[in-house]
């Protein structure tokens, strides 16, 4: 059996308990002629009330192994209840931990960490005695010692999240973004503001030229951190066939391959978000945007579908996806998963939006994962929706016309800006079946649209078209268009509990870079030409056949576009 679930983790210095030892790591078989060799160190976090967690360092000091085999047998009555980091099960008293895809490649003086949940009965929790590695008794043994202590009163519960993550708490600020920022004339104004950190691909995990990876970037957020609370914001963003009713920010995993997803992605994610140098960090994370909306819009029937969307919808990788992110990064006790739910010009319909609620239920309860493992939703990010619509109401009637029904902008959508449609689906989300307590969040990275054309009062009052056409903020040319677009500018400043249901205003989205290129540009990063950001596009059905909006000379998805920054800061609302 496979143990796989929630990690509970005592503070450091609460427990200490190691083992060195030869006689019990068994690496996988060791080719002929392999000098073999191992030591471990085994430790124990007893919180109390019988149950305790067990770290396991792993170092592999003889020829280098593709797999390895660990087993070890508990001297009481101790009992693995989950694990994380390798495929654990349990006969009796011995215990046997088996390699992952990702982690069974272990060179000579190579280590690897995993661990495990457990219970025991009785006053102690006795650490085994000795560990093999592939069935090799290790050499260098010692005989193991320990130190374990058991806490008295209240144990520590460290899987325990607080109800809003960002409440007294700092945010990460994501030096790489903030290098770029503070590059360009005028960027030192916004440079120390948190943005979200991607992992838009397999090889963000380790680091890509000009970006660190993973683990440096929460080093940087516990150095950041300095002992108080804080917040680090990271996008799980590389979903099979993602992106189905876009080619941009198309991804580099084929529509079928949700085992590499879930092996070569997601598991070692996972892996590092548990260490326990990052258990005093928040780590919020956003799961997988632009994707499972997409079942319910762009797929046929509808007028805007795409033969990509049907694809995932039948295969189901999408959901399956999703399900085992949550799963896993759920079972780490210090990450607070938001799910992404699109923005009002998406799923602001009613056709769209209690499909979508329940679409996601669907998905947070499939692969092994509950309703649990979410904390809450995130609407616009990546997006342009204005937060705040104040000029005009969905009910107004203008000269016998409601607004609902007869303004092209609006067309029957029932939300007319981010923060009525996020309170609105945190309440629908709950009618779908999630915890009541979900929070939401809303990007606000690039939604503020100031600068000279704002308008500052209702338009005329002749026709609903021009009342709403002459006071809305948003100034997009349609709703459905979503790459870079042209006059718009940053928005509110990351803030927590802004607002009635919201967790927090957030910039997910790195005011900067590109939503896709204006052109087409060869590159080995999976991502398409996407028509909807050449300037020169008249459109689809999916933006109502208007023009796309989209700023010229636009880079790579992801890539910084100086052009854009500056418009931004120029457009931001706030004012900077």
């Amino acid at each position: 059996m496979t143990f796989i679930g929630r990690r509970r983790w005592a503070s450091a210095g609460v427990v200490v308990a190691t083992a060195v030892a030869t006689a019990g790591i068994a690496l996988s078989a060791p080719s002929a002629g392999a000098a073999p060799g191992c030591r471990v160190d085994y430790t124990a976090n007893n919180w109390g009330g019988g149950g305790f967690g067990g770290k396991v360092k792993i170092t592999n000091l003889g020829d280098a192994v593709s797999s390895w085999t660990l087993k070890f047998t508990f001297p009481g009555s101790q009992k693995v209840s989950q694990g994380w980091s390798a495929n654990w099960s349990q006969s009796g008293a011995d215990v046997t931990a088996t390699s992952m895809s990702w982690n069974g490649n272990l060179g000579t003086g190579g280590s690897t960490e995993i661990g495990f949940n457990g219970s025991y009965t009785g006053s102690t929790n006795t650490d085994p005695a000795s560990f093999s590695l592939n069935g090799t008794v290790c050499t260098g043994q010692q005989p193991p010692t320990s130190t374990t202590t058991t806490t008295t009163g209240n144990p520590p519960n460290p899987g325990n999240r607080v109800d809003n993550p960002y409440s007294g708490a700092k945010v990460y600020v994501n030096a790489d973004w903030s290098a770029k920022a503070n590059a360009e004339p005028g960027g030192s104004r916004i440079a120390n503001q948190p943005t979200g950190v991607w992992m838009d691909r397999i090889a963000a995990i380790n680091g890509t030229t000009g970006a660190r990876g993973l683990a440096a970037h929460l080093d940087d957020a516990v150095r950041q951190a300095a002992g108080s609370p804080l917040v680090i914001q990271l996008v799980i963003y590389n979903l099979p066939g993602r992106d189905c009713a876009a080619l941009a920010s198309n991804g580099e995993l084929k529509a079928d391959e949700i085992n590499r997803y879930k092996t070569e992605y997601i598991d070692p994610i996972a892996a590092i978000l548990a260490r326990p140098a990052y258990a005093s960090l928040r780590i919020v994370t956003v799961v997988e945007i632009d994707s499972l909306p997409n079942l319910v819009t762009n797929v046929t029937p509808r007028p805007t579908f795409t033969p990509q969307c049907d694809v995932m919808k039948a295969n189901g990788n999408y959901i399956a996806g999703v399900g085992y992110a949550l799963a896993k990064l759920g079972a780490v006790p210090n990450v607070y998963n938001y799910l992404d739910v699109g923005h009002h010009g998406w799923l602001g319909w009613d056709d769209n939006f209690g499909p979508s609620a329940e679409l996601l239920f669907q998905a947070a309860n499939a692969q092994g994962s509950t309703k649990a493992n979410v904390h809450g939703f995130i609407a616009n990010t990546a997006n342009y929706g204005i937060l705040k619509e104040p000029y005009f109401k969905i009910d107004d009637n203008i000269n016998g016309e409601v607004v609902r029904e007869k303004a092209k902008w609006v067309d029957w959508n029932r939300y007319i800006d981010e923060l009525g449609y996020a309170q609105a689906f945190r309440q629908r989300a709950v009618q779908a079946g999630f915890d009541a307590g979900v929070g939401m969040l809303i990007d606000t990275s690039r939604n503020g649209w100031g600068g000279a054309a704002r308008p500052t009062g209702p338009g005329p009052r002749t026709t609903a078209d021009a009342f709403v056409n002459g006071g809305r903020l948003d100034r997009r040319i349609h709703l459905g268009n979503w790459c870079n677009q042209s006059g718009a500018g940053i928005g509110e400043r990351p803030k927590a509990a802004p607002e009635s249901g919201i967790d927090a205003y957030v910039w997910i989205k790195p005011p900067g870079e590109s939503d896709g290129a204006s052109k087409e540009i060869p590159n080995n990063e999976g991502k398409g030409f996407d028509r909807m950001c050449d300037p020169t596009y008249t459109g689809n059905a999916r933006n109502g056949n208007s023009m796309s909006g989209a700023l010229a000379d636009a880079p790579l998805a992801g890539h910084w576009f100086s052009a854009q920054f500056q418009e931004l800061m120029r457009n931001a609302y706030p004012a900077l």
